[in-house]
């Protein structure tokens, strides 16, 4: 490591512990990133941290589910118009999921969230904010126009080990889009780009972009920030992704499944995710927000198959959309993931038609 690169860090420190200080206050952490690559391939991959099993469960929710906001008397009502796959938090609520047009949305805690007054809007429950964008939207372009009209509020609440349910959502598309959608100091904030392509946790976006910008001054190949902070995960995830090859890689490609270069992508999305995850089992008293990665999940969005990784169990899964039936009339379908249930390859046969889970209604 050169002197240069010595006087930047001691510059940049006071910055950086400003910052970190924000951290302690959030418990769940985790890292978003987008994969754009050749042949229109487009892939979201996504960590889940927790401090404790957070008790997941995969759903099909077929079109034409009549969905209410569940947030006091002017709750917004809708008919989902796209059947979607998800993945639930203590089977309350939405924690991610992929539709049928290759929609992704992701939440993410952020703990300087703060969703101020309805100011006379129709609500929506947190628990439903993500399923919203899923029933909705095909695309990133879509919802962010129809978000600029701020047709609702989100009413957060808490969950239920006690924590609050401070969060920012964050979708992708199969073009390769992104959006982040943050509500700070009581007011929507819309972050809108394809070059948005990475997303952790506290600070608020704005300064998640600034931080990085630092760390690319440095160079991934010279230095790297090593912590488990949203901060230097997003530094680590920026740096991974913009080196992961986006073509056919000749020295590997005998290795991968039927040859596929979606298949290698698949695998460097995974890599990359889960060489910023929280090895499971860590925990640190007085920085909550030190969590283990409980799960992992990486969306196709070109081929609409949704892949889940525990951290729990040693193989990875994979729902492929194509082969489900999303009409109206077909059931709701679950896939067990509690009690410790695994299941490896391709578990799309596995599911079995269930009563729908129960979003978490507030006040």
């Amino acid at each position: 490591m050169t002197l240069n690169i010595f006087k930047h860090l001691a510059l940049a420190i006071p910055t950086i512990l400003t910052f970190s200080g924000l951290f302690s206050l959030s418990v769940l952490a985790c890292t978003r990133v987008l994969y754009s690559g050749s042949d229109n391939t487009v892939i979201t991959g996504r960590s889940m941290d927790w401090k404790e099993d957070i008790r997941s469960n995969l759903w099909v929710l077929p079109r034409g589910i009549d969905q209410n906001g569940l947030a006091g008397k002017n709750s917004i009502e809708w008919k989902s118009k796209y059947g979607s796959v998800v993945i639930t938090a203590y089977d309350i609520g939405t924690a991610d999921g992929m539709n049928e047009k290759g929609l992704v949305a992701n939440l993410l805690y952020l703990a300087e969230s703060d969703y101020g007054t309805t100011e006379g809007k129709a609500t929506l429950s947190m628990s439903l904010w993500a399923q919203y964008f899923l029933d909705n939207y095909a695309t990133v372009a879509e919802a962010v126009e129809e978000m600029k009209k701020e047709p609702f509020r989100v009413i957060t609440s808490t969950l239920p080990n006690g924590a609050p349910a401070q969060l920012h959502l964050v979708i992708s598309d199969i073009n390769g889009d992104s959006a982040i959608f943050e509500y700070i100091d009581g007011k929507l904030v819309i972050h809108h780009s394809k070059d948005y392509k990475v997303v952790t946790n506290s600070p608020t976006f704005d300064k998640q972009l600034a931080l990085n910008e630092y760390w690319q001054s440095i160079g991934g190949l010279n230095f790297l920030p090593g912590t488990n902070r949203a901060a230097d995960r997003f530094a680590r995830a920026y740096f991974l992704l913009n080196s992961i090859p986006t073509k056919t890689v000749p020295n590997y490609i005998s290795a991968v499944p039927e040859q596929k270069y979606e298949n290698q992508a698949l695998a460097s999305v995974l890599s990359v995710v889960r060489s910023v995850s929280v090895p499971l089992g860590i925990t640190t008293p007085d920085q909550p927000n030190i969590a283990s990665t409980v799960w992992r999940v990486v969306a196709d969005q070109k081929n609409k198959i949704y892949y889940f990784d525990s951290a729990t169990s040693p193989n990875v899964f994979w729902i492929d959309m194509k082969e489900l039936d999303f009409n109206p009339t077909a059931s709701v379908k679950k896939l067990s993931l509690t009690d410790g249930t695994f299941y490896a390859g391709d578990a799309t046969k596995n599911l079995v038609s269930a009563p729908p889970f129960q979003f978490l209604p507030v006040d």
